[in-house]
């Protein structure tokens, strides 16, 4: 029969939805077919929900309960002519939020500040209600033909002015978002900005 598929989920657009993924190792050889379902609680968990198919190996379920104590459980089964198996993960909703990268980075000098780098972004698109379920940032940097980095925060904020930066040298940089209560992990790095101080005209 097929492998037992290992599943990942988590919260990208807390508190509206859970996405999940599995892989299966070894790979199967013979056309294999998934199944996949959720329930809030354990066995005997009144409720089954299906998991929507995002993709080939990729699910998502809405309707979430925040602040439950009662564990998630997603299920996916594997079906090929040699038989199923099915891999199980439980986990509380709030330890798998992780949010998508910020958007929008931007790096502007500050006029008459050498060593000063403003940074502005966005929260994540898919992130629904940045107001009422804040997140905090940090910064990762690194002059561009550097590759030792220094990260700094978490802020609140969604901008920042960066110091003591190597004056008329140009700067890499990245924000990552994490829920603001501390709950799951940081995000994937954004996508990088590049920009120099203000130099003398």
């Amino acid at each position: 029969p097929p492998a037992l598929p290992a599943i990942e989920c988590w919260a990208i657009s807390y508190p509206q939805a859970v996405n999940c993924s599995w892989v299966l190792a070894p790979e199967p050889l013979l056309d294999t077919d998934f199944v996949a379902t959720y329930r809030h609680g354990v066995w005997g968990a009144r409720e089954t929900g299906e998991c929507v198919r995002t993709g080939p190996r990729s699910c998502s379920f809405g309707d979430v309960q925040m602040f439950s104590l009662t564990p998630y459980v997603v299920n996916v089964t594997a079906v090929n002519p040699l038989g199923t198996a099915s891999g199980l993960l439980p986990f509380l909703l709030e330890n798998v939020i992780k949010p998508d990268p910020p958007e929008d980075l931007r790096v502007s000098p500050i006029p008459g500040e050498t060593k000063k780098l403003l940074l502005e972004w966005s929260p994540p698109g898919s992130w629904p209600f940045p107001e009422y379920f804040p997140l905090k940032y940090r910064i990762r940097y690194a002059r561009e033909e550097d590759s030792v980095t220094k990260t700094i925060g978490p802020y609140e904020q969604t901008s920042y002015t960066l110091t003591g930066v190597r004056p008329g040298t140009l700067h890499r940089i990245q924000v990552a978002a994490k829920d603001f209560t501390d709950s799951g992990e940081f995000s994937a790095w954004s996508l990088p900005a590049l920009g120099t101080p203000w130099t003398e005209p």
